[in-house]
Order: structure tokens, then C-alpha cells, then sequence
């Protein structure tokens, strides 16, 4: 089996390493949502450190899905030339780039985006404290069509891959969930129709970004909170992800995130990408407070995972997968 250090490819895309740095917001961008110099200077440190891929921070596809301030945007043609330097300062140090496209949902203040949260019902996600409201059909086209367009900007840009983001309370998350979506509408109801949100930006983005470059999908695989999705529910899901074309899942859970306090052990998201993988054919990520080289480089060649995400890691230590391919004995370049 392939080990840490093996390259993996994925669609037209090979990755030098399956050593991923995950999306982790930065809150480094302007009020507009542009690229800032701090943000290339912080990527370019990773890329230069020797992952192999860089999925980039969340990045909301319209204003009313903006989820914190300094948050990057992709929601405007005058934001590409920002977004294509940034994708350079990656690629001059050696690693591929992917960016995460979001829609907050009901997860934001009236504060931050000027009106009332909204959601699939009026139902607040884990721990939020506005009551959104439930969006109309016709909004929905429209933020299907956002994730349509932030694709085609990430496309011009020159991202390598595109990820969209299903986890951690945002839209197509809170969609997908029957703790948040309690409607009784076509987007509603059942798993069918409370997947239907989410697979219409699959299939939106798939569309619009080609056959040749790779799209992720962030699935939140357990809810964590009673009336929430469980793993039952996702093993059943996942398979409908990779026919509508996703090609990796990169696998995260808790439907209002999930804290340090309560997870902490290596690997804890492990089991939950396992338990995934074997229901898909495509790669997936695993996650959770990974720090030893010995263990990320073992749950690869068990193929418990097929990639191996350093969030935190390589937030203090951009240079880490150098170090770790020395424990390992590995040579990289």
C-alpha cells in the first residue's frame, strides 16, 4: 500500500504527497473579502514547508453568506486577480492549491451581513443564537447559481481543485441535516429531499469547472447532536456524492463544529473517514489532532484513509512535513 509520502492523483491533478493542510479561516482579508499580502506570505510558509496540498480557507460565494469578518471572498469578478496571486505564491513554493467555496446560511449575524440569517427552516444551528428564517425556492436557485459562479472564478483564478463545503453547520450542511431542516417542501423531508440543496451545487459546480480538475466535498459525516445526522445516515449518503461527481471527500463532523475540548485524541475523525471510505471508490481525508508522522503514514498504508489533513500542526509548524519525512526516512524534494 502507498504511504505518506506517495504521490496520489485525482482526476488531471497529481498531488507530490498525501500531506494535506485543511481549510482553517484566517480572518486575514480585507473588509471587501480580498486577498491581503499577510495571506501570501502565510500560504506561501506552508506550501514552502512541503505539503502537498493546500485546500484554501472558506470562502463565502455571496455577502448574506458571509460567516465572520476578514473572511475571504469569491463572490465578485474584481476579486479573481487577488485570488490568481495568491494560487501563484502557492505554486512557486511547490504545493497545489484548492479552495473551499461556502455559504454560511443561517450561521452569521444580522450584524455582519445587514439582514436576517436564513436557513432551511427556523430552526438556529448548535449554539447560535439568531433564529434564521426559511429561504424561498427561488433563493435556492440563486445560491446554487452563487456556487456556479465562485466555481468559475476559482477556475480563472487557477485554483487546481475546488472544494465545496458541506460540513460544519454552513448551508448545504444545515440542508442535509434533519436537526436544521425541517421543511416540508421538495427541499425537505426525507434524506432525498434534504439532499437535494446540496446536490444541485455538486452537480452545478462539476458542470462548470470541467472534467479535468478535481472537486472535494467537506462532508460533515455526524451531526454529534441528538436529531442530527449519524454515521448510519452518511454511510448511506456518501455514495450519492461520488455519483454526482465529487472526487474526494474530505471528512469533518459536529453540525456546529466540534471544539478542542471535547475531541482530542490523534486521529479522533479517523474511525468517521473509515467508516466513509469503505462505502465510496473515491479518496478520502481524514482529520483529528494528527501530530505523528509514524501514525498519519500507518492509516495510510492500512487504507483506514487516503490523505492525511494537519490543521493545527501546521499552523505552528509550517515546516513539519520536512520534519516528518525525515522520521520517516523518506527523501522529498
Amino acid at each position: 500500500m502507498p504511504g505518506l509520502f506517495d504521490p496520489i492523483k485525482i482526476r488531471g491533478l497529481k498531488l507530490k504527497n498525501r500531506l494535506v493542510m485543511p481549510a482553517m479561516a484566517t480572518k486575514m482579508a480585507t473588509e471587501d473579502g480580498e486577498v491581503t499580502d499577510r495571506h501570501l506570505r502565510h500560504y506561501a510558509a506552508r506550501a514552502h514547508g512541503g505539503v502537498g496540498l493546500i485546500i484554501l480557507e472558506h470562502t463565502y460565494i455571496a455577502k448574506n453568506g458571509k460567516a465572520s469578518p476578514g473572511q475571504l471572498g469569491i463572490d465578485d469578478n474584481k476579486l479573481i486577480p487577488g485570488l490568481r496571486r495568491l494560487v501563484q505564491a502557492i505554486h512557486n513554493e511547490g504545493a497545489t492549491v484548492c479552495i473551499q467555496i461556502t455559504h454560511s446560511g443561517s450561521r452569521t449575524t444580522r450584524q455582519l451581513i445587514g439582514e436576517q440569517p436564513a436557513g432551511p427552516s427556523n430552526v438556529p444551528v448548535p449554539r447560535d443564537e439568531e433564529i434564521p428564517r426559511p429561504l424561498t425556492i427561488k433563493e435556492l436557485k440563486q445560491k446554487v447559481a452563487a456556487f456556479v459562479e465562485a466555481a468559475r472564478r476559482a477556475v480563472e483564478a487557477g485554483f487546481d481543485a475546488v472544494e465545496v463545503h458541506g460540513a460544519h453547520g454552513y448551508l448545504l450542511g444545515q440542508f442535509l441535516s434533519p436537526y436544521t431542516n425541517r421543511r416540508q417542501d421538495e427541499y425537505g423531508g426525507d434524506a432525498e429531499g434534504r439532499l437535494r440543496l446540496p446536490l444541485e451545487a455538486i452537480t452545478g459546480v462539476r458542470d462548470i469547472i470541467g472534467e479535468a480538475i478535481p472537486l472535494f466535498y467537506r462532508f460533515g459525516a455526524d451531526d454529534m447532536v441528538e436529531g442530527g445526522l449519524t454515521v448510519k445516515d452518511t454511510r448511506l449518503i456518501a455514495p450519492r456524492l461520488e455519483q454526482a461527481g465529487v472526487d474526494v471527500i474530505d471528512i469533518s463532523g459536529g453540525l456546529g463544529g466540534t471544539g478542542t475540548a471535547r475531541f482530542s485524541e490523534q486521529g479522533f475523525f479517523v474511525p468517521l473517514a473509515q467508516s466513509i471510505k469503505e462505502t465510496v471508490k473515491i479518496p478520502v481525508i481524514g482529520v483529528g489532532n494528527i501530530t505523528d508522522a509514524v501514525y498519519a503514514d500507518t492509516i495510510v498504508r492500512q487504507g483506514r484513509v487516503d490523505l492525511v489533513a494537519l490543521g493545527r500542526l501546521l499552523l505552528s509548524n509550517p515546516d513539519y512535513p520536512g520534519q516528518a519525512a525525515k522520521q520517516l526516512g523518506v527523501e522529498i524534494h
